[in-house]
């Protein structure tokens, strides 16, 4: 593992023992790869998942950031359908700009509340 990938790791499990979703304020995880994005609703009480958007669902190929924001938009709409307004933000470890700021920014503009 690189210096940076340990980093995250460590960033995470400090991150992770804080934050915590409940059914009223799901945590709204992030993970992003090489290549694609993901987000995910969840309620960590019952350990479900209620809600997920990912760039493998865009149908057009579009950049990194603009793909970022493209799930930001279609996660925030997914939530609103489950019945989430209000959700908490786990950025996994990752630092809070690029692709994880746009992501954030969208999910706001899209009606999420954090």
């Amino acid at each position: 593992m690189t210096t940076k990938e340990i980093r995250r790791i460590k960033i995470k499990a400090r991150v992770r023992a804080k934050v915590f979703g409940t059914s009223e304020a799901p945590r709204m995880t992030v993970f992003r790869s090489n290549k694609q994005i993901y987000v995910q609703f969840i309620d960590d009480k019952a350990g479900k998942t209620l809600a997920s958007a990912s760039s493998l669902q865009l149908q057009e190929k579009v950049g990194k950031k603009e793909q970022a924001i493209k799930v930001g938009e279609m996660a925030a709409k997914n939530a609103m359908e489950a019945g989430i307004t209000k959700v908490v933000f786990d950025r996994n470890g990752y630092l809070y700009h690029g692709r994880i700021k746009e992501l954030a920014d969208a999910a706001r503009n899209g009606g999420l509340k954090f």
